[in-house]
């Protein structure tokens, strides 16, 4: 046996180093340094067969016109949300990473997939026993009749098991507790994690068989351990939500094989997670009196058209400073748009409160929402409820004017599909549409114009 040797690694970026130092030199992040063994081989070893791992793996050059492309089928889940994301289903041989807060449903939506898999699935875990996941597929519904569960973290035999079983598909709950014997360190590491992925990578490339990974992430929300982990697999899924409300939404942050764009929305239920196929209805709350303060806005989710309900309350300031609170919306982009009410519109709410609140609990990104949220401010200041049949979509400019926005034919559409009769967009947007729809399309130049047109 070769001499054992110290080594550190960097738990962030993967950067190795010699000596332990409080800041990496590579990503200049603090206390990310982490001590690893580092099994040398003896020179006995070495003059075995100084070429056998380069005669292994030697392959020769081609050209890229020679290069023959497979065209195989897409295995479908269950799921048509999930489906959608993955860019219309399973690639073979592909690795997907799955991360999310704990307790948001990330096992949850693995075994359910498993159990509704067409074909035989191995779903592997290391944090549960077998009797714990029974009891959560009794409660979601066990469809199929080959999903075989292997409580394991020793990554050696979890390969023989998928050997012996063949499955179409592997799922992995959750990567940080999995073992390698080849490398002399805890569960979790940085050297297990990037050994494990290394491992699973190269296991799936050569036997066809798409992996399902879990993974954790770190209390700033990102994958946990060396940035390498996501570089290695194909697929970066991100399952988001509030555990204050039942709906969740999975995102996709890397994808080889489709899209990044598309997103799925799923529902918390006691029978496990329900497929929301028309957001826009569940996201929109139907009031039976009018009240002022309350906007719908026509936002877009990766290509999901959606029809989002802004709150907002504009109250005076009892405590002397004014209040900014914002919920699913950015506090920073709130206080910008109450500038340019202040500057371009003679509004005094400096000496104001301002809650801003997007209903259902999911988190808007869409300038389009921009025209909604003053909408709501002015309704709440002025005391002059909006008609629940008016929705809009435009981004404001420093300069107070309506700017326009992407994908309008689509807001358009889902605002006729549900009914609404009036939409207000900027006129950039109106002059680009080439169709007509039975929806009334009203344009806006600046927000001094929406001001005149619904509340003076």
């Amino acid at each position: 046996m070769g001499k054992q040797k110290k080594a550190f690694l960097c738990s962030n970026c993967g950067a190795q180093s010699t000596r332990w130092e409080g800041r990496c030199n590579s990503c200049n992040q603090w206390n990310t340094l982490q001590e690893i063994t580092i099994q040398e081989e003896t020179k006995t070893e070495k003059k075995r067969n100084p070429w056998a791992s380069l005669e292994r793996t030697h392959k020769t050059s081609e050209l890229i016109q020679e290069v023959q492309t497979l065209e195989t089928d897409r295995l479908k889940s269950s799921s048509k949300e999930l489906d959608r994301v993955l860019g219309g289903g399973l690639v073979k041989g592909s690795m997907v990473l799955l991360g999310g807060q704990p307790g948001i449903g990330k096992s949850t939506l693995m075994l359910q997939m498993a159990l509704r898999f067409l074909n035989s699935v191995l779903y592997v875990s290391g944090e549960e026993s077998a009797a714990q996941i029974k009891m959560r597929a009794d409660r979601i519904g066990i469809r199929n009749q080959e999903c075989y569960i292997f409580t394991e973290t020793n990554l050696k035999k979890i390969f023989k098991e998928v050997k012996e079983k063949q499955p179409a598909c592997v799922v992995i709950d959750s990567i940080q507790t999995l073992m390698s014997p080849d490398v002399d360190s805890m569960a979790g590491s940085v050297s297990q994690l990037k050994e494990c992925a290394g491992e699973i990578q190269f296991f799936a490339k050569e036997h066809d068989i798409p992996f399902f990974i879990i993974g954790h992430i770190t209390k700033e929300g990102s994958i946990a351990g060396p940035k390498l982990l996501e570089h290695v697999v194909d697929v970066v899924l991100h399952f988001e939500g509030d555990q204050n409300y039942s709906y969740r939404i999975l995102r996709s942050l890397k994808n080889r094989f489709g899209s990044t764009d598309e997103i799925g929305i799923y529902e918390m239920m006691e029978t496990g997670l329900r497929e929301v196929t028309n957001p826009s209805e569940l996201l929109i709350q139907q009031h039976d009196a009018r009240l002022s303060g309350s906007c719908i806005g026509a936002a877009v989710e990766g290509k999901q058209p959606l029809l989002v309900e802004t709150q907002a309350l504009v109250g005076t300031a009892v405590y002397g400073s004014p209040q900014r609170s914002t919920t699913g919306f950015e506090n920073r982009r709130l206080n910008m748009l109450l500038a340019v009410l202040e500057k371009r519109c003679g509004l005094v709410i400096a000496n104001h409160d301002v809650f801003l609140n997007i209903a259902g609990g999911i988190k808007i990104q869409d300038p389009a929402m921009d025209l909604p949220t003053v909408c709501a401010i002015l309704s709440s200041m002025h005391d002059i409820p909006i008609e629940q049949t008016i929705c809009f979509a435009g981004e404001i400019g420093l300069s107070g004017e309506v700017r326009s926005v992407s994908r309008i034919e689509q807001r358009i559409q889902e605002a006729e599909r549900l009914g609404f009769e009036q939409i207000f967009i900027s006129s950039h947007n109106v002059k680009a549409l080439k169709s007509t729809y039975s929806i009334q399309v009203k344009d806006i130049k600046t927000v001094g114009d929406l001001l005149h047109e619904l509340f003076v």
